[in-house]
């Protein structure tokens, strides 16, 4: 299943011990069913839209929860949102620091032009 995702065998046994996914076992080989390779695929997509293991964990058990996918997918696009705003916040903070940058290299140029 490693190799199936792109990722370590170290990074699967790490999810499997943290109760994320639970393939089953016969004697030291573990058998992932569908639900596993799911579960694996929301983990990851989780992480690389930077959600934390714990949120991660949360989206995936609610769907087993009474509502199931209604309430998955509520809480889901509401921590979307949350991680959508601060991602934004993030991009304008870097925006304003290449635009300082920007002008102290333009003001630095210039003061060495000066001087040459």
């Amino acid at each position: 299943m490693a190799a199936e995702f792109g990722v370590t065998h170290r990074t699967v046994r790490h999810y499997e011990d943290l109760g994320l996914i639970s393939p089953e076992r016969h004697g030291t080989r573990r058998v992932f069913h569908r639900r596993d390779r799911t579960r694996l695929a929301l983990i990851l997509r989780g992480k690389r839209l930077g959600f934390p293991l714990e949120e991660i964990r949360t989206i995936i058990d609610l769907y087993d929860a009474p509502r199931g996918k209604t309430s998955q997918l509520e809480y889901a696009i509401a921590q979307a949102r949350i991680r959508r705003v601060d991602l934004e916040e993030r991009r304008r903070d870097i925006d304003e620091s290449l635009a300082e940058l920007a002008a102290f290299e333009a003001s630095c140029q210039a003061d060495l032009d000066r001087l040459g």
